[in-house]
């Protein structure tokens, strides 16, 4: 028997005991509070999506219509106010697309996640998991194709998007070259280091990539001058900064280390930026995005999705938000502690004293009012 068939007859006991005592017990292995934070967020009101589930990300357009939102049957989605209207699809193969979840049909219908208009054209581009970055005009519609494999190979991940439009630019992340959105349990348990930064050019339609070699390649968000682009390492709980002009042009640093997972990262009118965390580290969340080994005999135990993910979350759905200075300064920290209100957030839009707060896994938006 060779050294690594002996190391997972040993480590598939000892987490299989882990992951019991975490499903018997409550607390244990809960993530704790972040210190300093705010419990604030059960006060948010809801927006419900009828027929819909998983609004990933927000996004206004020039005009201040809106939030648009990307849903897990396909479509994006646009509140007109009262009602949410369909403004967009990414696939035209929608006969088999009618179920607001299934995630077995994604790479059909597929699956928009990070949203952002550009303001000179008015047009709406959009990072689809399965199928590419793609467009659409400001009428909505079907939209277009622009990126959909870089090198040769095939996205197979594209996750979020910013946009800089002095430089004609759109900078996009590819979360994994191993595994599809559907598959994203696995692909931080076992600490799959495929992500990718990328650049496309407007203009000359080539992409560059910036950054590889990344643990959950997230989200994106470009600083008010320009001078960087962040980009969110989900896997390793920390926001990387990539530097796009100065003396560092072309070297990247860690921005923040953060005490959860991190999804999209958005900038306010400041130059501020709010991250959403899908969930904060808890004990065993931590063992299993430092030790690969430990992750990977998780999922040799045949636990479910649900399953899987109440171990990732600590067993406690919640919602935790986190504003940044330009610096990477943690400045704020708001909480649902018991996920009364919100849970499991992926993107947080602040916009004339709200945050508009979504979330990858719920049929709902939140708005809060800020203190």
């Amino acid at each position: 028997m060779n050294s690594k068939l002996i190391l997972t007859a040993l480590a598939l006991p000892l987490v299989a005991v882990a992951v019991a005592v975490a499903f018997a017990t409550t607390g244990l292995f809960t993530p704790p509070r972040v210190r300093g934070s705010h419990d604030l967020l059960h006060r948010a009101e809801r927006i419900h999506l009828p027929g819909a589930v998983g609004p990933e990300s927000l996004v206004f357009d020039p005009s201040g219509g809106g939030p648009y939102t990307g849903v897990a049957d396909g479509r994006i989605l646009k509140w007109d106010g009262q009602n949410w209207v369909e403004f967009a699809v990414t696939s035209s193969q929608r006969e088999e697309c009618s179920e607001a979840f299934n995630p077995t049909m994604e790479h059909i219908c597929g699956r928009p996640l990070g949203l952002r208009f550009h303001r000179k054209s008015g047009d709406l581009y959009i990072a689809d998991a399965y199928l590419g970055l793609q467009v659409v005009g400001p009428q909505g519609g079907m939209a277009s194709p622009l990126v959909i494999q870089v090198q040769g190979n095939k996205l197979l991940f594209t996750n979020d998007i910013d946009i800089d439009e002095e430089a004609n630019a759109i900078y996009f992340t590819d979360s994994s070259t191993v595994f599809h959105r559907r598959e994203f349990m696995p692909s931080i348990l076992t600490i799959d280091k495929t992500g990718k930064l990328m650049k496309y050019d407007i203009s000359s339609k080539q992409v560059t990539i910036l950054l590889q070699g990344l643990a959950f390649a997230n989200g994106v968000a470009l600083s008010k001058d320009r001078s960087f682009v962040l980009v969110a390492e989900t896997t390793n709980r920390r926001i990387l900064r990539y530097w796009l002009q100065g003396p560092n042009i072309g070297k990247h640093d860690t921005f923040v280390e953060l005490p959860g997972l991190p999804d999209n990262v958005r900038r306010n009118q400041e130059g501020e930026f709010w991250v959403a965390l899908h969930s904060k580290t808890g004990l065993l969340t931590k063992w299993a995005t430092s030790y690969s080994w430990f992750g990977s005999t998780m999922l040799k135990l045949s636990l479910n999705f649900k399953q899987l993910h109440y171990f990732l979350v600590g067993g406690k759905p919640h919602a935790t938000a986190i504003k940044l200075s330009s610096e990477g300064k943690i400045l704020q920290v708001l909480e649902d502690l018991e996920g009364t209100t919100l849970r499991f957030i992926s993107e947080v839009e602040e916009r004339n004293g709200k945050l508009w707060i979504s979330s990858v896994l719920m049929p709902y938006i939140g708005i809060y009012t800020l203190q």
